[in-house]
C-alpha cells in the first residue's frame, strides 16, 4: 500500500553523469554546470593515459589524451577539477582502477587544501582489478601486488575517511564481456571474497572492526533490456552478499551486510543504427535498478542516447540526466514499499539465479579464488565463450536487437541532422597543451622533494606496510601519475593476462555461410602457397578487448591463422610483430577515439618496413567523416557496430586480400 505522507517517501538515489573529458578546466567546468541543472554527484570520467599509470608526453598517451575522460597528471591539475567544489559536501565517484589508490591520494591532497575534514569525505573510488584482468583491460600491476593496493586503500580508508567507499566490485563489466547473469553474480561476488579476504589477512584491520569493512563495500552494476531478470538479479546478487557477509566472515550487524551498489546501465547494448532507439532502451534498463526498493541502486548514472557514435554533448548529458529526475521526482514509484515483495515468478527466477550463481562461486573457490581463476585464464575463457555464444544469437536472429537485425527501415533522423555536429569533439590542440602542461609543471616543482617522496614510496613498496600515506605524501610533494606508477612498476613489475581467445568454440551464423568462406580462405591460402594469416591489434591503451577478441575468434573459425597478443601494443610493436608473423592482413580495434592518431601510424609504419601489400581494416566507433578520412590516408575499409555480422566481415577481408595480391 502506498505510505501515508509524502515525509516517507523513499529518498531519491544519487543522481550522477559520467563526464569528464578534454582538460581539467573545462571538465570543472562541465561539472558545475551539471551541478546547477540538478546532478547530486559527481562521476569522473578520467582519460585513458591517467588510468593505466602514463603521463601525457608519454609514447603510449598519443592520440588517447583527453579522449574517454579528464586527464590527471598531479596536484594542480585535481585542484583545477575541483575548483569551486566544496569538497566536505561533494559525493565523488572516480572510475579508476589500477591507479585508484594514487587518485584517492591527490583527492585527499587536494581536499586537504580545501579544509574539507576528512571524515566528511563521501564518494567511491572504482578499485576492482579482478575485471581489469577479464574485461576492461586498465590494469598496470600483476594480480599479487594489485590486491594489496587494493587492501591497503581499503584499511586506511575505513580507518581515516569512514564515508568513503574504497572499492565498487564491478559486474558492469563483466556483463559487457559476456556473462550470463548467473556469471554476473558468481565472479563479481568471488572478486569480492578475494578482496575481504585480502583485508582480512593482512592484519591492518582489527576483527572487531571488520564490519566496517564489510559495510564500505559497495557494488557497481549492469542493468540491460532484460529487465524483469535484472530487478531479479540484484535481488539475488543483495541476498547471496548477505549471506557470505554473515557466515563467511561473521558479519552480524544487519547494516553492515545490506548490499550497497551504483549502477551505469548497458552502454555497449546501445546501437549505432537507429540511435533514436537507445532513449527508451536506457528508460527501460534504469527500471530495472529502481523499481525494487528492496534491491534500489544507491546511486545512479545513464549514457546518453548517442553514445555509439561517438562522445555525448553536454544537452545529451543532460537529457540523461533529466531521465533519472522524471522518474524520481514526477512518478509515485518512490511511494511504496517494494512492489515485488510476494511474486512467485519473482522468487522463483532469483532462486534460479542464486542457485547457478552458487555453483560457479563454488567452481571458482576449488580453483583457489578469484586470482587464480584470473591467472588460469578460466574466468576470461568463460566470458569470452559466452560472447561468442551472445553474437551467435543476434547475427541468426534468435535475439532481436530492433534496427539491426529486424526493423531496420527508418526515416532520416532529424536527431542526426547536424552530421559530426551531433557528438562532442575533442580538440587536437588539447594533447599537446597537456603534454607542454605537464613538461612545465616538471620544470617548476621542487625536484629534490619529488624524489624524496619517489624513494619513499619505492621503499614502502619494498615492505608490508600501508602504501597510502606514502602517495598522499607523493601527491604533495607533485609527483605525476606516470610517475607514481613508475616507481611501483619498477618494485612490482608488469603483467599481461590471458586473452581467452582459445577457450571459445565455433559460433557465427549459419554453417553453410561459415562454410563458404573457409573454402575461400582455404582456396585463397593455397592460391598463395601458405595458410592465411590475420593480425588483430589493439593500438593505443583503450583495453575494451571484447570485439577484437570475438573478431579473432572468427577469424580462426574460418581458418585463418590469428595474432593476437592482447591490449595496449604501440603502432610500432603492432608493425614489428606484423612483419616478423609474415601476415596477409591486420585488424586493428580501436574504442576510445584515438584512431585518427594511431590507425595511419600503423599504415605508415607498414609501408617503411616494405609491407604496404598488407591491407589494415579498422573496427570500432567511427564517425563517418573519420572513416573517409581513415580511407583516405590508406586503410583498406572501417567496420563500426552495425557491422554486427563477423562472418559477412571475415568474407570482406578475404576479397580484399585476394585484391592486394592480384588474385
Amino acid at each position: 500500500m502506498p505510505y501515508p505522507s509524502d515525509n516517507e517517501r523513499d529518498r531519491p538515489w544519487v543522481i550522477r553523469t559520467y563526464a569528464g573529458h578534454s582538460s581539467a578546466e573545462k571538465s570543472n567546468a562541465l561539472y558545475r554546470r551539471n551541478l546547477a541543472k540538478g546532478q547530486t554527484g559527481l562521476s569522473v570520467a578520467f582519460d585513458l593515459p591517467t588510468q593505466t599509470g602514463y603521463d601525457p608526453d608519454d609514447e603510449l598517451a598519443k592520440g588517447e589524451v583527453g579522449k574517454v575522460g579528464v586527464p590527471v597528471s598531479h596536484i594542480g591539475d585535481m585542484r583545477t577539477l575541483f575548483d569551486g567544489i566544496p569538497m566536505a559536501e561533494a559525493n565523488t565517484s572516480m572510475t579508476i582502477n589500477a591507479p585508484a589508490m594514487w587518485l584517492l591520494a591527490l583527492y585527499v591532497a587536494v581536499a586537504d587544501e580545501h579544509e574539507a575534514p576528512r571524515a566528511t569525505l563521501a564518494g567511491t573510488t572504482q578499485n576492482d582489478i579482478v575485471k581489469e584482468y577479464l574485461s576492461r583491460g586498465t590494469y598496470v600491476f600483476p594480480p599479487a601486488p594489485s590486491m594489496r593496493l587494493i587492501a591497503d586503500t581499503i584499511a586506511w580508508s575505513v580507518a581515516n575517511i569512514p564515508k568513503w567507499n574504497p572499492i565498487n566490485i564491478c559486474s558492469y563489466h563483466l556483463q559487457e564481456a559476456g556473462a550470463t547473469p548467473a556469471q554476473e553474480l558468481a565472479f563479481s561476488l568471488s572478486t569480492a571474497i578475494a578482496v575481504l579476504d585480502a583485508v582480512r589477512d593482512s592484519g591492518q584491520v582489527p576483527a572487531e572492526k571488520f564490519g566496517d569493512v564489510v559495510g564500505r563495500i559497495s557494488f557497481f552494476v549492469n542493468a540491460g533490456l532484460r529487465f524483469v531478470e535484472e530487478m531479479c538479479k540484484l535481488r539475488a546478487l543483495g541476498r547471496l552478499w548477505d549471506e557470505i557477509t554473515l557466515e563467511r566472515y561473521g558479519v552480524e550487524n544487519p547494516k553492515h551486510r545490506r548490499l550497497r551498489y551504483g549502477v551505469q546501465v548497458n552502454s555497449l547494448g546501445l546501437t549505432e543504427a537507429q540511435p533514436e532507439n537507445n532513449v527508451q532502451r536506457i528508460v527501460l534498463e534504469m527500471l530495472a535498478v529502481t523499481l525494487s526498493r528492496d534491491a534500489r541502486a544507491r546511486a545512479v548514472q545513464l549514457p546518453a542516447w548517442n553514445e555509439a557514435l561517438g562522445l555525448p554533448r553536454p544537452w545529451d548529458q543532460q537529457w540523461a540526466l533529466r531521465m533519472q529526475q522524471v522518474l524520481a521526482y514526477e512518478t509515485d514509484l518512490l511511494e511504496y514499499e517494494d512492489i515485488f515483495d510476494g511474486s512467485r515468478v519473482v522468487e522463483a527466477k532469483v532462486a534460479e539465479l542464486i542457485e547457478g550463481a552458487r555453483a560457479e562461486i563454488d567452481r571458482v573457490a576449488e580453483m583457489g579464488g578469484a586470482v587464480a581463476a584470473v591467472e588460469n585464464g578460466y574466468m576470461k575463457g568463460e566470458l569470452v565463450r559466452s560472447l561468442a555464444e551472445r553474437r551467435r544469437r543476434i547475427e541468426s536472429g534468435e535475439d532481436v536487437v530492433v534496427g539491426v537485425n529486424r526493423f531496420d527501415t527508418t526515416e532520416p533522423s532529424p536527431l542526426q541532422a547536424e552530421g559530426a555536429a551531433a557528438i562532442e569533439t575533442v580538440d587536437p590542440a588539447t594533447e599537446a597543451a597537456a603534454v607542454e602542461a605537464v613538461r612545465d609543471w616538471r620544470r617548476q616543482r621542487d625536484q629534490a622533494a619529488v624524489e624524496e617522496a619517489l624513494a619513499a614510496l619505492r621503499d614502502t613498496a619494498k615492505t608490508d606496510a600501508n602504501l597510502m600515506d606514502a602517495s598522499i605524501a607523493c601527491a604533495k610533494a607533485g609527483v605525476t601519475t606516470g610517475e607514481w606508477a613508475g616507481a611501483l612498476r619498477a618494485v612490482f613489475g608488469e603483467y599481461r593476462a590471458p586473452t581467452g581467445v582459445s577457450a571459445a568454440v565455433a559460433s557465427g551464423e549459419a554453417a553453410t555461410e561459415l562454410g563458404e568462406v573457409r573454402a575461400r580462405v582455404q582456396q585463397t591460402g593455397e592460391e598463395l602457397g601458405e595458410r592465411l594469416r590475420m593480425l588483430v591489434g589493439k593500438p593505443g591503451l583503450d583495453g575494451h578487448s571484447n570485439g577484437a577478441e570475438q573478431v579473432a575468434v572468427r577469424a580462426r573459425d574460418v581458418g585463418f591463422e590469428v595474432v593476437y597478443q592482447g591490449i595496449r601494443l604501440t603502432p610500432s610493436e603492432i608493425v614489428a610483430a606484423a612483419v616478423q608473423e609474415g601476415v596477409h592482413v591486420v585488424g586493428l580495434s580501436v574504442l576510445s577515439g584515438s584512431h585518427l592518431e594511431v590507425v595511419p601510424a600503423v599504415v605508415d609504419g607498414l609501408r617503411a618496413a616494405g609491407a604496404d601489400d598488407v591491407p589494415v581494416v579498422v573496427g570500432g566507433i567511427i564517425p563517418e567523416g573519420d572513416a573517409k578520412a581513415l580511407r583516405d590516408k590508406g586503410v583498406a575499409a572501417v567496420f563500426t557496430p552495425k557491422d554486427f555480422k563477423l562472418t559477412a566481415m571475415m568474407d570482406a577481408i578475404v576479397t580484399l586480400v585476394r585484391q592486394a595480391h592480384g588474385l
